[in-house]
Parts: structure tokens; sequence; C-alpha cells
């Protein structure tokens, strides 16, 4: 998001609606437009269509698109229509909430044309919710009994880490735990390539005694599975566009959902670590993005964490391997 873009919240009487500012501009999609002004979806999509057939605005002009974070999780590219256009649909709409919305919106264009940013009280206490989450996360693994003090400082090292992205990211238009822009593309192993990858891993195990034959057995197709929905594409797109989003799921699928009949944990931390090296992101000014003690505490971290702090975990992830704000992304 460029630092003139902002998202900010319209309370009406009946809605309550997340308002892009960008380009001197207020942008909603069509289904936030159908919450503002109390009407189906259809409507508003029909309203559209005879605004730019009758001539009244051209859609170059009045439309543009926007990363949107799906209710699925994934960021999709969605069109967001600007203020004229809003204001056209509700003029035909009859909706007093239109003209509720112009004024509220010229007055925040103002604001932000004058002082560069409106502040979003509501995402702020959201952003120190997530925070707290996050901790709490660290707390209970903490807390196990079978915790090394080397594992502890791993943890450390991880909240450390976490804190730092959290002191960078903690911007009005950026959420807490929002991913990094990050590095596009990112190629994951086959599923022969990752077999014979656990295969080594299991080798050298066993031979010091640290694995028995279980380790590494697939628990029917959901290896396969796995890797297949990392490389998923919708509509054409990733579902999972960058390095760190890919690396990040990948440890937390194979951490949680143990395709494997035992060592999900430590056959998670291997993948991640291989795919970091061959997309070239396992290094970072001569120096791993994250070390041994710090890899077994995210690890560690990934399993004991509650499956509804999913986005969390994975976003901590995702910011502990994105560089530092300002530096370069090697490929990127």
């Amino acid at each position: 998001m460029s630092p003139t873009s902002e998202i900010i919240i319209y309370k009406g009487d009946t809605a309550r609606v997340e308002v892009r500012v960008d380009k001197d501009s207020v942008w909603l999609r069509q289904e936030q437009m159908a919450e503002l002004f109390g009407r189906e979806r259809s409507v508003i999509t029909k309203h559209i269509r005879n605004v730019f057939a009758e001539g009244e605005l051209v859609r170059d002009a009045v439309c543009a698109n926007f990363a949107h974070t799906a209710a699925d999780g994934k960021t999709y590219q969605v069109e967001h229509y600007n203020l004229d256009l809003i204001i056209s649909v509700g003029y035909r709409v009859k909706s007093v909430q239109g003209t509720r919305f112009r004024q509220w919106a010229t007055r925040v264009l103002r604001e932000h044309l004058t002082q560069g940013y409106s502040l979003d009280r509501q995402r702020f206490e959201r952003n120190a919710v997530e925070l707290e989450a996050a901790l709490q996360l660290v707390k209970k693994a903490a807390g196990g009994e079978g915790l090394t003090a080397e594992q502890g400082r791993g943890l450390v090292d991880v909240i450390a880490r976490y804190t730092h992205a959290f002191l960078w990211l903690q911007r009005y238009d950026e959420g807490l735990l929002t991913a990094p822009a990050g590095s596009p593309g990112g190629v994951l192993p086959t599923l022969d390539e990752a077999r014979s990858a656990i295969a080594r891993l299991k080798a050298g195990l066993m031979a010091r005694g640290e694995a028995s034959e279980l380790f590494g057995r697939e628990r029917g197709d959901a290896f396969a599975a796995l890797l297949g929905n990392l490389d998923q594409t919708v509509f054409g797109e990733p579902a999972y566009p960058s390095i760190e989003t890919k690396a990040a799921h990948l440890l937390y699928f194979v951490s949680k959902n143990h395709p494997f009949i035992d060592g999900n944990k430590r056959s998670g931390a291997f993948l991640f670590v291989d795919f970091l090296a061959r997309n070239g992101r396992l290094v970072r000014g001569g120096e791993p993005v994250i070390n041994d003690v710090g890899l077994a505490a995210l690890a560690l971290l990934v399993a004991e964490s509650d499956a509804k702090n999913k986005d969390v975990m994975i976003r901590l992830i995702e910011n502990m391997l994105a560089p530092p704000p300002g530096q370069n992304i090697p490929g990127g």
C-alpha cells in the first residue's frame, strides 16, 4: 500500500464500511456499496452498468483494482469504484445514505489532503489484540514441560524478531500483521523431490537413533495434496503468491495437518529450510534468516498454537522472513 493509501471506517446509521482512501478519492467495492445503501448487490451492479452505458461516467476514470484479502484469507486484485461513481449510484437508489456518505467523504478527503492521514482507532486496537494473541502463543509454548534452555532462547529470538516487525508495521494504513510485500514466486519441490528430501532426513536421524521407521511415512495422499494446494492458482493467479507466504504455509501445514505418521514438526522445519535454500532466501547479509535454535522454537510454536490463530502464525513467519523495511528483496 502506498504512503498515500489508507483504510478508514465509515459508520452510518445502518452500515459500517471500511473505505479505501487513495488517488485523492475514496473507493468502495460493489458489495460495500450494497451494504452502504442497503440494497442487493445485483441492484448495485445494474446501476453501475447503466452509469457507464448512459455515458454519465467513464469506467477507466472511476475504477481501479486494489489488493483485497477475502474471507478465505487469500489476497486478490478486486475492482473498486471512486466517490464519483458511489455518489451516482447513491442518487439512483435514492438513498439518504448517499448524501451522508458524500458529506463524510468530503470531510475525510479534506483531512487527507491537509494532514496526510486519518486516525482509525479501532484498527489500532485490533492490532494490539493480535500482538497479545501472538504473545500468548509464546507464553503457552514457553510453559511446556519439555522446553530446554536452548529452546527457550529460541523462543526469545522468535518473539524479538516478531516485535521488531511489529514496531515497523504498526502504521495506520497497514494492520499489525499484514503480509509483507515479499518476493513474488517461489519454486516448490516436486512430490518426488520432497519425498527424497524427507528420506535423506530420515536416514540421518535413524543413523543417530533419533527416529523410528515410522518417521516420514505418509498418511494416504495427505502430503501430495498439501504440496498441490500450495501450488494451486485462483483465476490464473497463484493462491500463495510470494516466497514468504509459501514458506510460512509449508511449515504450518506440515506441522499442523500431520501428513506423516511421525516426525511432522521436524519434517516441516526441514522442508521449510529446504524451500528457502532452493529459492535463495535462507541467508541474508551473510547470516541465516533463522538459526537452528530459532527454527526449533518456531516449529514448536506452530505446533502448540491454536488453529484459530492460524493467520497470526502465518503472518508472524512471513514478517520474520521479510527483509527489514528499506532493504531490497533479492530478485524482488
